[in-house]
Parts: C-alpha cells; sequence; structure tokens
C-alpha cells in the first residue's frame, strides 16, 4: 500500500530541516518581566533594602540563584539564598494573577506550529512551580518537553538546558531553533550549537553570525523559521 502525503515533510535530504523549535518562558512567551521585578523590589523592601532600578538589567533572565546572589550582594541583606529564592517564588506566584498575559505573535505561533506538527520544548531558568503555573496559561499542550530551571544541573547560561531539550526530541541541536528575549539564554542557546532567534525584551541583543533578531513574535512564523536553519546549511 502507497500513499502519495509523506508522513514527515523534513527536506532532510537537502540537510537543511528545522527539526525542533526550542522556546524561553519569561520574557518570551509571557510577559512575566515586570512581575519578577515587583516580586524583589517587594521581597527586598520587606528585608529593608531599596533595589536600584539599574539592578533590573542585571537580574533579567537569569537563574533565579544567580539573580538572587547578585541582589543579596549587592544590598548586603541578611538572608540565605535558599530562603531568598523560596520567598521569590511564592510571591511571583501570589502576584500572578488570574491568566498571564502572552506576547504579542506568541500564541498564534504556538498553534501554527502544532498544526504542522513542528516538535516543540518550553525551556526555562524558572523553576518548576513557577513553570507549572503559567502552563496554565500558555498551554501545557503546546510542547512536547517542558524543562525547568530546578531539574537541570546548570541552566542557562551554560547550554545544558537546550542540550538536553534537543536530545529530549531527538533533534540535532544545529537543525533547532532556540527563541530567546535575554543575553543569558542567547550565550546558552549559541553554546549549545542552536540557531538562534532573539526578540529582546529588557535589554537590546545585537545580531551576530548564526543569530537573528526580531522586534516582536508577530514578524515570526514557520517559514521565517526553517529559512534561520536552510541558511545554516
Amino acid at each position: 500500500m502507497t500513499s502519495s502525503i509523506p508522513a514527515v515533510d523534513t527536506r532532510s535530504a537537502e540537510g537543511s530541516a528545522l527539526q525542533a523549535v526550542l522556546l524561553d518562558m519569561d520574557g518570551t512567551l509571557v510577559d512575566t518581566e515586570d512581575i519578577w521585578w515587583d516580586a524583589e523590589v517587594s521581597i527586598f523592601a520587606e528585608l529593608g533594602h531599596a533595589l536600584a532600578e539599574e539592578y533590573r538589567q542585571v537580574v533579567v533572565g537569569g537563574p533565579m540563584t544567580r539573580s538572587a546572589s547578585f541582589l543579596i550582594e549587592a544590598t548586603g541583606a541578611d538572608i540565605a539564598l535558599a530562603e531568598l529564592t523560596g520567598l521569590l517564588n511564592s510571591r511571583f506566584t501570589e502576584l500572578l494573577d488570574g491568566t498571564v498575559p502572552m506576547l504579542p505573535g506568541a500564541r498564534r505561533l504556538l498553534t501554527e506550529l502544532g498544526a504542522h506538527g513542528v516538535p516543540t520544548a518550553l525551556v526555562s531558568a524558572s523553576h518548576r512551580r513557577v513553570m507549572d503555573r503559567l502552563l496554565r496559561s500558555i498551554g501545557r499542550e503546546n510542547f512536547a518537553l517542558t524543562v525547568a530551571g530546578d531539574e537541570i544541573g546548570r541552566t542557562k547560561p551554560h547550554p545544558d538546558p537546550y542540550l538536553f531539550a534537543a536530545a529530549g526530541l531527538a533533534a540535532d541541536p544545529a537543525r533547532c531553533v532556540v527563541i530567546e528575549d535575554t543575553a543569558t539564554g542567547v550565550r546558552a542557546a549559541e553554546a549549545a550549537g542552536c540557531r538562534v532567534l532573539a526578540v529582546p525584551s529588557l535589554v537590546p541583543i545585537e545580531p551576530a553570525a548564526g543569530r537573528t533578531v526580531v522586534g516582536s513574535l508577530e514578524e515570526v512564523d514557520l517559514p521565517f523559521l526553517r529559512g534561520l536553519v536552510t541558511k545554516m546549511h
């Protein structure tokens, strides 16, 4: 029995197929960076410290332990790292009010990827409890795999989360496109050997070899993502 409809259109013969799309969460798909900052400001206010606005660019996009360590050192707050990370995660989830707003173009892109059977993974430095809360808004069904920051020995800017996600989807990292909004995430993706699409949130990101920068996910669709991989082969 034969069929005229191919089961999977990977175009592997040309060596240019997009095998998977790996997406960051905070600031890339959902508009949560302000909520994280509000959580940090409120916790440190209770500890008797005001956070300088310039700290915000340091902590955005980083793993919780790195951000919390920086804030403890910068303020001199008398609190243990483990206690602070627990407080920040709890305060963040408290500040979430109902549905978290998706960033422009995010839901449409996820729907398009799902409709065409493109394997996707959600890869975040946020802890599992936070990721699971946000997945209520983003839609767990949009991802074949989700990777949280507290499930990996080394999180971003190390390549481990993206290498883990690519392996979990049986994809070659070089044929994966990573969508990120921060320099920390971009470094992780590039170290993993992935093609990078940067959609900067708070801090500008410059284009570079293997890296494309756009202003919004509204500029991105599946043919665009496939083209990014084709350019690399």
